[in-house]
């Protein structure tokens, strides 16, 4: 009985001795996306009992992608609910896989969106009002998938087109601007961090679009570098010279070239 109960306390001993090391050792993995965090209780609520199974041994990816697939068949269906709640499943089992991320957020921001905009059979009110919930679910999606990733220059990328692009004009149904600012600061942060480098010229012209000096001296800054890289796109002189007139530069530190907005009525292709 003595050696029996001494055994037991050195396996308890070693046990605590070894658990703040196990602890140490799985958060670093987990911070190195090398390990996947637990899934919390709310979430095991909205999955079946052999998904759930699944879930917690090695199949978390596998059951993502039979999620994803469930979500493709909602959008053939044309089911914005069931889409938006699929993809909440997919990206909860894989959310350090960006690629869930960026389609949950196209179905809401784009497929969604303008699928209720031009619903003909409902109040033009509530068109403009779906259409704007979604747009706004869309850019929910990404700020949300930019915390598991905020590094990712993918998701910079489609926040920064979403804030671009998808600005409801009321008046005749069209896009533009949604915020200039927010969009030109999603740009550059997709170029910090790893997107194309043209993203970097889009977030300066977003910028140019804005009433903010500070926002103006930094997009100045921007072209002017690309610019000096040979850059030399028709957007990118006609964007400096709208700057050089907002920002009061001196004629000798102008740059020579033309504006080509001033040769052709067409907007240049960015």
């Amino acid at each position: 009985m003595k050696g029996t109960s001494k055994a037991i306390a050195l396996l308890i001993a070693l046990g605590l001795i070894k658990l703040p090391l196990e602890e140490r050792t799985t958060r670093r993995l987990q911070d190195h996306r090398l390990l996947s965090r637990p899934i919390d209780l709310s979430f095991r609520e909205n999955l079946g009992q052999m998904g759930f199974a699944a879930s917690l041994g090695g199949l978390r990816s596998l059951v993502a992608s039979v999620t994803y697939l469930q979500a493709y068949s909602a959008f053939e269906n044309v089911d914005w609910g069931k889409v938006d709640s699929l993809f909440q499943l997919t990206t909860r089992l894989q959310p350090g896989y960006e690629k869930y991320w960026e389609e949950g957020a196209w179905h809401m921001a784009y497929n969604a969106a303008s699928g209720y905009l031009y619903h003909s059979k409902k109040p033009r009110a509530i068109r403009h009002q779906l259409t704007r919930d979604h747009i706004q679910r869309g850019i929910d999606i990404l700020e949300e998938g930019l915390k598991f990733s905020p590094h990712s220059g993918i998701l910079w990328a489609k926040l920064g087109e979403i804030y671009s692009r998808r600005g409801l004009n009321s008046l005749d149904e069209t896009f533009d601007t949604l915020d200039a600012q927010k969009a030109g600061d999603c740009f550059l942060r997709a170029a910090e961090n790893g997107a194309l480098q043209v993203y970097e010229r889009l977030g300066a012209y977003e910028l140019v679009k804005t009433h903010d000096v500070r926002s103006h001296r930094r997009a100045y800054e921007v072209l002017l570098k690309n610019y000096r890289e040979n850059k030399r796109t028709p957007a990118l002189i006609h964007n400096m010279k709208t700057l050089e007139e907002l920002l009061s530069i001196p004629a000798p530190q102008r740059i020579r070239d033309a504006d080509p907005m001033q040769f052709s009525p067409r907007k240049p292709v960015r």
